[in-house]
């Protein structure tokens, strides 16, 4: 069994941090030689997705690796002995999925005639692999069928709007303009895919020998994951098979479809989103995520149980305030392992059938278990504050993690981190949020630090404790780096996600200034020089902190959101209309309340913006209507437009560089610098 993740909706923060993930063990001995610089970006790796083959004597797991010349990061399969030995490379591609019989892989790769492509490769010595797809778009969420012979998969299938108009013919040799583009859906695009009004993703089936995809889905809906029956007659998906289900707000029910005659049954009729089925051992069960229907802007997912037809659902962790994330079976079918985000952490947990929640995996690390075998093996991905991404394996009988790979040991050998503290702080009203410190290599609590106080997005996120090489890298700069989770945060309860409904920003703007009077207490912060920035969410929240407050020297906002009005007509999707009491064109008093444009007239913080050129989330229009009020007022500010990148600053490799460095040159321009200030 394997565990598939899914991108949190709305408005995402700058993902400037390796894959999340934890170890349970002792960090190692750091020769205190010299501190990480901003190039050694190029040479990290990072690991994700080990797969356990059904013996459990060998794990695949994707190797992640930046291209320097083509300035991408790049992907391969490697494969190891369960204990971690013999780790090499086996094929380029990811996304691999053992057999059923463990005899085969099946991968996505790049092929012929143009894109990605499913490729099998035999496990028995050195066979070469076979690429069996030859699509004209790109397959995604590979499962093997329980007999090993098919495959299915998620691909678009292209359906685009026409509207006919009677257009006399070009004359011969004419070069008339390409014509318009016809756009009538609801949602029509979506950032880092650009339009996506061409059609629907459906579910296809191919023999896994190679042949004719057949589409077993139709319709003008998405169907979701598949998941195979265990006797491989039907596979179950999520989907929304309704009318009008383009204008439903997180509205979701799980189905089945026959593979022989594509009839499809409804399994689930609630009201709320029910999500990621997940097929029991014997196929007695299916397990999911969802919740009752709510206006709530946050609500946490509960996991769910019923049979295989669809009777007899019934909830497994309804006083359990956490979402579950990516699904396992126990190997007996007695309950389901889960990922939890709790606390600025991420941990294992198991729901046995019978009800109630039990930790398996404790401490500071974020871990992602991602797959388990018959005899209760498991794999996943961990990281902890000091050390990056590995793979890691336990079981259900002995849950001690025991590490298989060090893929950046060789780069952070004689390497001094900063220290990373974890600390809890009140706010004026009686709240408790969690936040970290990072300090510089080689600190001194009788001198005096700069200050940058980063901001997540979403804003339903968590910050966590792991390795940020991003914040590494501007404490080795010589800064205190402040990150804290502020109310609207996920990984603390409905409630505390919930807090902002309505009220964003606001109440998180007062927790992270509550933060910073914290850190300030202690002594060796320099006052004169604290900077502040985040992207998305947190451009959100920097744009309206330096409308509120003088007290930051300079501040960066990175795709930001400047005036709601504006902006929940042109992101990438309706759904941020629901987050206002009213729609803007009755009554758009609370948008421009908690629009940070309707501030600037008392900014004076120098503030630079930061947005990619391709952003459909936040588009760089919002960044310009700030850039151009702030440049009417006088303010210093400065517009830096990244080419090639999509919601964010750093998916490409040196714009990663670029963000770094534009940033603190930022910070640095406006700081104030005398022989009392520890910069570095």
């Amino acid at each position: 069994m394997r565990m598939r993740v899914v991108a949190a909706s709305g408005l995402m923060s700058l993902a400037i941090v390796l894959a999340p993930l934890g170890a349970q063990q002792a960090e190692p001995a750091q020769p205190q030689t010299s501190k990480i610089s901003l190039d050694q970006y190029f040479d990290l790796e990072d690991v994700q997705d080990p797969q356990l083959s059904p013996d459990g004597k060998q794990i695949i797991y994707t190797r992640r690796w930046v291209d320097k010349m083509n300035d991408r990061w790049e992907s391969s399969l490697w494969i190891m002995n369960a204990d971690g030995s013999r780790s090499r490379h086996l094929v380029d591609g990811s996304n691999a999925v053992w057999s059923p019989d463990g005899s085969r892989i099946a991968y996505l790769a790049k092929g012929e005639p143009t894109g990605t492509q499913i490729w099998v490769r035999f496990m028995d010595g050195e066979a070469a692999p076979t690429q069996i797809t030859r699509l004209t778009e790109s397959p995604a969420d590979v499962e093997w069928s329980p007999d090993g012979k098919s495959l299915a998969f998620r691909m678009l299938v292209v359906q685009r709007d026409e509207m006919r108009i009677p257009m006399p013919a070009a004359p011969k040799g004419a070069k008339w303009v390409e014509p318009p583009r016809v756009v009538t859906r609801l949602k029509y695009r979506q950032d880092r895919q650009g339009y996506v009004d061409d059609g629907y993703r459906q579910i296809f089936v191919v023999p896994a020998d190679g042949g004719t995809a057949r589409q077993i889905t139709t319709g003008a809906w998405e169907a979701g994951e598949p998941e195979w029956s265990r006797d491989g007659k039907s596979i179950v998906f999520s989907s929304l098979r309704t009318e009008g289900a383009e204008y439903a707000w997180r509205e979701s029910e799980i189905y089945a479809v026959d593979v022989a005659t594509k009839q499809v049954r409804q399994l689930t009729n609630h009201k709320g989103p029910d999500n990621g089925p997940r097929v029991s051992p014997t196929g007695k069960y299916i397990a999911f995520t969802g919740f009752d229907s709510t206006d709530a802007t946050w609500q946490d997912s509960h996991l769910y149980v019923m049979d295989a037809d669809g009777s007899n659902r019934r909830i497994l962790t309804e006083t359990f305030d956490r979402s579950p994330q990516g699904i396992l079976w126990a190997p007996d079918e007695s309950g389901v392992y889960i990922n939890v985000e709790s606390d600025g952490w991420r941990n294992l947990y198991f729901v046995p059938l019978t009800g109630g929640v039990r930790l398996v995996t404790k401490g500071s690390q974020l871990l992602t278990v991602t797959s388990v075998n018959k005899s209760g093996e498991m794999v996943g991905v961990s990281s902890t504050s000091l050390k990056p991404n590995d793979v890691v394996a336990l079981s259900v009988k002995a849950p001690t993690m025991r590490q298989l790979t060090a893929v950046n040991d060789d780069i952070l050998a004689g390497k001094t981190l900063g220290q990373v503290e974890e600390f809890w702080y009140p706010t004026a009203d009686g709240m408790k949020i969690q936040g970290w410190i990072i300090k510089p290599p080689g600190f001194d609590a009788k001198k005096k630090y700069p200050l940058m106080l980063s901001i997540h997005g979403g804003p339903h996120s968590m910050y966590n404790g792991a390795f940020n090489f991003a914040w590494q890298e501007h404490a080795a700069n010589g800064y205190v780096v402040l990150y804290t989770n502020p109310r609207g945060s996920t990984g603390y309860g409905s409630a505390f996600g919930n807090a902002i409904k309505n009220a964003y920003p606001g109440k998180d703007f007062n927790d992270l200034m509550a933060g910073v009077d914290t850190v300030i207490g202690r002594g060796y912060v320099d006052q004169r020089n604290l900077f502040v920035y985040g992207c998305s969410g947190g451009g959100v929240l920097t744009a309206w902190t330096v409308g509120h407050t003088d007290r930051f020297a300079a501040a960066v906002s990175q795709c930001p959101v400047i005036d709601w009005i504006s902006f929940v007509g042109t992101t990438d999707g309706q759904s941020w209309y629901n987050n206002f009491k009213k729609y803007p064109w009755e009554d758009p008093s609370e948008h421009l309340a908690r629009s940070p444009l309707m501030y600037v007239g008392n900014v004076k913080t120098p503030t630079m913006l930061m947005t990619g050129v391709n952003d459909l989330r936040t588009p760089i229009s919002q960044t310009e209507e700030f850039y151009e009020a702030l440049k009417v007022r006088k303010v210093p500010t400065a517009m830096i437009r990244f080419n090639d990148e999509w919601h964010g600053t750093s998916s490409r490799p040196s714009n990663y560089l670029r963000t770094q460095l534009y940033l603190r040159s930022w910070f640095e321009k406006y700081a104030t610098k005398d022989d009392k200030v520890a910069v570095q």
